[in-house]
């Protein structure tokens, strides 16, 4: 619940599917719901297919998870979208995603630059 709560305060749209964006909304907080793989459409994968999802935090229980979790993973490996499936790397790209919203802009470099910065440093 934190993690969504900290999510939805840094601007984005959850998006969960039954049970989960009903204990969501039981919390206070606003919910889409969405279908799983199984359950109908148009469910989560046709969601990242359509660019209609930023992150997915996929945090599967059981053996019943087991096809959908492989789908969300195939779409958004295939649609370049983020995919975390534990809720510590979930906390994580959260913390990292609320660090750099107050940052500004994000610039990114690669491991070389890094280097030759810290290098410069001695």
């Amino acid at each position: 619940m934190v993690l969504a709560r900290r999510l939805a305060r840094l601007g984005f749209e959850i998006v969960a599917t039954l049970g989960t964006a009903e204990r969501l909304r039981e919390v206070g907080l606003k919910v889409e719901s969405v279908f799983k793989v199984n359950e109908g459409r148009p469910n989560i994968v046709d969601l990242i297919k359509r660019g209609e999802i930023a992150l997915a935090i996929n945090t599967p229980l059981g053996r019943a998870s087991h096809f959908d979790e492989q789908a969300i993973r195939r779409a958004a490996l295939q649609y370049n979208v983020p995919c975390v499936t534990t809720m510590t790397g979930a906390q994580a790209i959260v913390e990292a995603i609320g660090a750099r919203a107050n940052d500004g802009e994000i610039k990114v470099r690669s491991l070389q630059e890094l280097h030759s910065i810290s290098a410069g440093m001695r």
